[in-house]
């Protein structure tokens, strides 16, 4: 019977709070008086205590309703998926559209974050979510839309005209090595043969990837996509797009997709060109693209640090890698003597981005790949020079030079070690962990003294022109002319010396090493001038001659005159024909030579010219004055096959 009661009372409850709440409802009065009536019925019937709750309840029902029908009006309406699909927001020429929308993502965000806190409204929350869902892919389209078409193109023309060129003389050639060198002469700057270091960018440098302006607007997409739950896409979508960017940039400055096999097969004039864009490619790379991407990737993401890396890491890994295959066949290709500054150059360049990527990138897989193709950079430049060293310890031609000129060797191997001393830095940091070789068999201890407190390079160059200098003297035994041996040894020595002192060459061997061999080109003078000269002289002494002046023997003193003329013309004729390309040089033999001759011809004429002069046919023994011998050494060494014009014209 009390439980009969009790359900009968609670269903006279409900009934006045239903009409009540039907009452206050049906009223549809200002906030205001609603309250004021809920209190006066409260007061009423305490019954309707709870009525206010209800009532409110059911009023925020209503305006989430709201709230998501306004949103939801905006959403739909850029649904791709709807009747009638509208086209890509035009986030520059009508901007309010643009807000419009994202103000509608974020009250569609704020709605679903209010009602996450205690509400049980779950309809609305699915009907909320799906209005997301349809922002997002809109959003997406959107992110990749503005992306693409806002892409800057990369301004090559501009970045190497801006860009500070440096050029490093050398005779850069496009063939291997022959057995002779004769390919290799001076450098010459008119021909554009000259190897080029590259460019250098200044600090602080970059360039804009995306026009400023659409890169708000990225900004704005991507802050809605993370809060929204799809940081995921927007991530990708970013990547992909910019990766594909700076896929571009390598293809305009020059760097293609080559395969190991396709690098290795390229004749040396293709894959110098492809090496020197390689180069200019890193640096333009890493110090100005990617420090432009790493900004942008910082802005669109701002605030979102995992995405900024995930982003910056996946976009660059592409690009990088690209050129990393690059430089890693270059590093495991056949090592010739002529890669080797291409090479260093390379080196250098990666080795100079090197900080800037660890700086910018935190993956630890694309560092560790760069540092190996760094290192596989530095093994081939220290086993090309050993190729280089190689080639020059065993080149054994057997052809003599025709006029004892300068050899096309040394011309090949002074010209490459000079420049070669412009990368001295570089060169000893990666032969310091080289074994040490041995010593040079040197009499002078002073040099091996200096040897030994000079750096790698120093001691590599020094042993490599000590054998250089060797081959030199055996080279010389191939004239069977002792004299001409002499004249070879001079112009090749000198030619050494001269570009030692004309180089950082200088500083690196040393003072000592100089004087050395200016010393022993004046031996080899001294050496010249008794082989060739000691003969023709001996003519001109008293022995033989049978007593004093004036009781000499005509016929001894005839044929002394008969053998100096003879001797004379011939070594005239003969060494007319030799080359001394140094001016200064062939002055210098040219007076010590005439200093041993004219004085000792004037000497002996003046003694015993009278004895001939008072017989018959004394013109054809002496045949010359002093001054005619003199006219006739100024053509000595002129590297011409004529014979001397002084003495054709006294013959006849």
């Amino acid at each position: 019977m009390a439980a009969t009661n009790t359900n009968v009372a609670t269903g006279v409850d409900d009934r006045v709070l239903a009409t009540a709440q039907q009452i206050v409802k049906s009223l549809n009065t200002p906030k205001e008086v609603r309250e004021d009536m809920l209190l006066i019925l409260s007061n009423f019937d305490n019954r309707l205590s709870s009525i206010g709750s209800m009532i409110n309840s059911d009023n925020n029902s209503n305006t989430e309703n709201d709230r998501l029908d306004a949103a939801e009006k905006v959403i739909l309406r850029w649904d791709p998926n709807s009747d009638v699909p509208r086209p890509s927001l035009n986030w520059e020429d009508s901007p309010d559209e643009a807000a419009e929308y994202l103000s509608a993502v974020d009250d569609i965000l704020r709605l679903v974050e209010d009602l996450s806190i205690g509400s049980e409204s779950t309809k609305i929350v699915a009907r909320a979510e799906n209005a997301i869902q349809m922002a997002m892919c809109r959003l997406e389209s959107e992110f990749r839309h503005i992306l693409i078409q806002s892409t800057v193109p990369l301004d090559a023309d501009r970045l190497y005209g801006s860009i500070r060129r440096v050029h490093l003389s050398f005779a850069s050639h496009y063939s291997e090595i022959d057995d002779e060198f004769e390919s290799f002469g001076e450098e010459s700057r008119n021909s554009g043969r000259f190897h080029e270091r590259g460019a250098t960018i200044g600090e602080d440098s970059w360039v804009d990837l995306i026009h400023p302006d659409a890169a708000v607007d990225l900004s704005e997409i991507a802050d809605r996509m993370i809060r929204s739950g799809y940081e995921k896409e927007c991530v990708q979508v970013y990547s992909t797009v910019r990766r594909d960017a700076l896929d571009e940039c390598l293809a305009i400055l020059g760097v293609e997709r080559l395969s190991i096999e396709e690098v290795q097969k390229s004749d040396w004039k293709f894959l110098d060109e492809k090496m020197k864009k390689w180069i200019q490619a890193v640096k333009i790379t890493v110090r100005l693209i990617l420090v432009g991407e790493k900004r942008l990737c910082d802005q669109i993401f701002s605030g979102a640090n995992e995405s900024q890396e995930i982003c910056f890491n996946e976009t660059a890994k592409g690009c990088v890698m690209q050129l990393l295959n690059f430089g890693e066949a270059v590093a495991i290709g056949k090592r010739s003597p002529e890669k080797l500054f291409r090479i260093l150059d390379m080196y250098d360049a990666l080795a100079g981005v090197l900080p800037h990527l660890e700086a910018m990138v935190s993956d630890e897989f694309l560092i560790s790949e760069v540092h190996g193709v760094l290192s596989g950079l530095g093994e081939a430049a220290t086993g090309t020079f050993v190729e280089f060293e190689n080639a020059i310890l065993s080149e054994n031609s057997k052809k003599a030079m025709q006029n004892a000129d300068i050899h096309p060797l040394i011309r090949y191997v002074m010209n490459y070690v000079r420049l070669l001393v412009d990368y001295s830095k570089t060169m000893n940091s990666l032969l310091e962990d080289e074994e040490e070789q041995d010593m040079p068999n040197e009499k002078d201890n002073d040099d091996i003294l200096q040897l030994e407190s000079t750096s790698p390079l120093a001691r590599r160059l020094f042993m490599l022109l000590s054998s250089l200098e060797s081959n030199l003297v055996e080279k010389s035994k191939f004239y069977e002319d002792v004299s001409m041996q002499f004249i070879f040894l001079m112009n090749n020595i000198l030619y050494i010396v001269k570009k030692v002192k004309d180089s950082e060459l200088a500083q690196l061997l040393g003072d000592n090493w100089l004087r050395r061999r200016s010393g022993q080109i004046r031996q080899y003078e001294t050496s010249y001038l008794r082989a060739s000269w000691s003969k023709v002289l001996s003519c001109l002494k008293d022995e033989g001659i049978g007593g004093s002046p004036s009781n000499a023997s005509k016929v001894a003193l005839k044929e002394k005159f008969k053998n100096f003329n003879a001797g004379f013309e011939e070594i005239c004729r003969v060494q007319t024909a030799w080359k001394v390309s140094d001016t200064q040089l062939r002055d210098e033999l040219i007076i010590s030579v005439s200093e041993k001759v004219i004085p000792a011809y004037r000497s002996f004429l003046g003694r015993f010219r009278n004895q001939l002069e008072s017989g018959r046919h004394s013109g054809k023994y002496i045949k010359y004055t002093p001054e005619d011998l003199e006219n006739s050494l100024s053509d000595l060494f002129e590297g011409s096959l004529a014979v001397s014009h002084h003495l054709r014209r006294k013959s006849t």
